[in-house]
């Protein structure tokens, strides 16, 4: 199966988890639920989710209902774009090349959908099937700490906001993107870590291969920001340096940003050294994550 046949197929699976998991556009109050719909099957990648699950995949035989644990990563990462997006925060108007959530439901409506989209992940996976109360608890611990506000993507929102019209210098770069998008990809291989009943050693090379493609993610879509159209990348481009966001190119200067890339991406080959061939699914998403074009 090739790379693109792989990836539409994780899609499917974790689309349909998530359409189980929030309840149906018909069902009261209907707008909140169209809203979170609107947003959630807007046609995201899907990254995080299949990050989950290759993860698990690469520890054990016995994967079943990993992504439904999988699926939470997307609830949070959906609502973190719906606010992101909000007139008090990023202001924008396009989100894979749709209308922002709140150009068609309103702010206020907007916030509520983020906000039913967060509580409604934890729920999930408090009541996750066929895991151990332990396992659940750890998996709580794990997106709860990567969404909040020590050293989690809340925590990088923050500096984002604070950052702007600063000087960009690299330590104000790193302590952004660490938190803001680098902690929720690195759950997203410890969640699958976890679920799978890794060890400390597993959960440790697992957790270094996510810290180097959440780094490397990031550089590749200030990256992107700067050399594609609003039409390749499905929101607005130009917006980092029309705001005067710290960015990868602002700091490093292009080409260095694309250096550094490839070097975040050798070194989470690396991490996988351990796994051999278990992890070769891991690789292919590493390369995908740092050759994409949108």
């Amino acid at each position: 199966m090739s790379l693109s046949q792989y990836v539409e197929q994780q899609q499917a699976i974790v689309d349909a988890a998530l359409d189980r998991m929030v309840p149906l556009e018909t069902h009261s109050p209907q707008t909140i639920h169209k809203a979170m719909r609107y947003s959630l099957f807007a046609g995201g990648k899907r990254i995080r989710p299949i990050l989950c699950m290759e993860a698990c995949r690469t520890i054990t035989d016995n994967s079943a209902g990993v992504e439904i644990a999988g699926g939470t990563l997307e609830l949070i990462h959906t609502y973190s774009l719906i606010h992101d997006d909000l007139p008090a925060l990023d202001n924008d108007d396009l989100r894979r090349g749709l209308p922002t959530n709140h150009k068609v439901f309103g702010d206020a409506m907007a916030i509520l959908a983020g906000d039913s989209l967060l509580t409604l992940a934890f729920e999930v996976l408090s009541k996750l099937p066929g895991a151990s109360g332990e396992v659940r608890a750890n998996l709580v611990a794990e997106l709860a700490s990567a969404s909040g506000t020590v050293e989690g993507m809340i925590a990088g929102q923050v500096r984002d906001i604070e950052g702007e019209r600063m000087p960009p210098t690299a330590e104000r770069l790193h302590a952004i993107h660490r938190a803001k998008t680098g902690a929720l990809l690195r759950a997203s291989v410890r969640m699958g870590a976890i679920y799978g009943g890794a060890n400390q050693q597993q959960l440790a090379a697992l957790t270094q291969y996510g810290e180097h493609i959440g780094l490397a993610f990031q550089i590749v879509d200030d990256v992107l920001d700067v050399e594609q159209p609003s039409e390749k990348l499905g929101k607005t481009a130009g917006k980092d340096v029309a705001q005067q966001k710290i960015t990868f190119p602002a700091v490093y200067g292009l080409e260095r940003s694309k250096e550094m890339a490839e070097e975040e991406l050798s070194n989470a080959h690396g991490a996988l050294e351990m796994f051999a061939d278990r992890a070769a699914r891991l690789h292919d998403l590493a390369n995908l994550i740092v050759r994409r074009n949108a």
